[in-house]
């Protein structure tokens, strides 16, 4: 009983005093953090304060180095995982999602036969959700689809080519929702969003959440993407630091009073 009660503990991201440079000048001073599953977490804070920096030293871009430190090291854990040491691919595949700020383009990649890549690389040993056939797994995606919102004819197109901003955010809560991880950061996904888009991002982060636990973290400068999505906790970010904590009435106060 002992054991198992340990393992449950474990079941978290967690963040311990994380430093990072990036061409040598330290951009996160210290960042600690834990999101559990099915947790929503806001991380607002004005411009140039470390917000995406983080989202990125977490999935592993080799131009954000943490630095060596035998006396205090820090850490990063996913279910009790270290997951500095790896790869990013690997951290994806022990289930943390990016969603991008600005997704790439990839011409001659047909947006169903990639997510049917993505899904049999995350899933391919797990034969309850194995789809023996790429006719099965596009029909489970336009259920998907339909059910979030998203539009079915993205499905056929090539990736991100020629989308526009708001059908690229359709596109990474479809992948969101497809791909189920343990942990999502979605990184201004809001960004240039009408109405409509930000539903289909609270639709996905609400399928996630209620079927997987996903524990989701939502990067933003704006209260109107929590109206939609209201997270349970929220934090300031300022030079490379967390500053403040709190619930959603933090949220509701910058927005009328800013971060001075």
């Amino acid at each position: 009983m002992a054991d198992l009660q340990q393992h449950k503990a474990k079941k978290s991201l967690t963040i311990k005093d994380l430093r990072v440079r990036v061409d040598g000048n330290l951009i996160l001073k210290g960042i600690d953090l834990e999101i559990k599953p099915g947790e929503i977490h806001a991380l607002m804070g004005p411009n140039g304060s470390g917000k995406t920096s983080l989202a990125l030293s977490l999935l592993g871009h080799p131009a954000y180095k943490v630095p060596p430190d035998k006396d205090c090291p820090p850490r990063v854990t996913l279910d009790g995982k270290d997951i500095l040491s790896i790869s990013p691919d690997k951290r994806a595949k022990e289930g943390l999602f990016l969603a991008f700020q600005q997704p790439a383009e990839v011409p001659g990649v047909r947006v169903n036969g990639f997510l049917r890549q993505a899904h049999g690389s995350i899933f391919g040993l797990e034969s309850k959700k194995e789809y023996p056939s790429a006719y099965k797994f596009y029909r489970y995606l336009d259920q998907l689809a339909e059910k979030i919102g998203v539009d079915s004819s993205l499905l056929n197109r090539n990736l991100n080519e020629g989308f526009s901003g708001g059908e690229k955010k359709q596109l990474e809560m479809l992948q969101l929702v497809v791909l189920s991880p343990k942990y999502a950061i979605l990184d201004e996904t809001d960004s240039g969003l009408d109405v409509d888009a930000l539903k289909i991002v609270a639709k996905a982060v609400e399928e996630v959440r209620s079927k997987h636990k996903t524990g989701v973290l939502i990067i933003t400068h704006y209260l109107r993407i929590l109206e939609h999505v209201k997270p349970e906790f929220v934090h300031v970010m300022k030079s490379g630091r967390i500053v403040q904590s709190g619930g959603y009435d933090l949220a509701q106060k910058l927005e009328k009073s800013g971060y001075k």
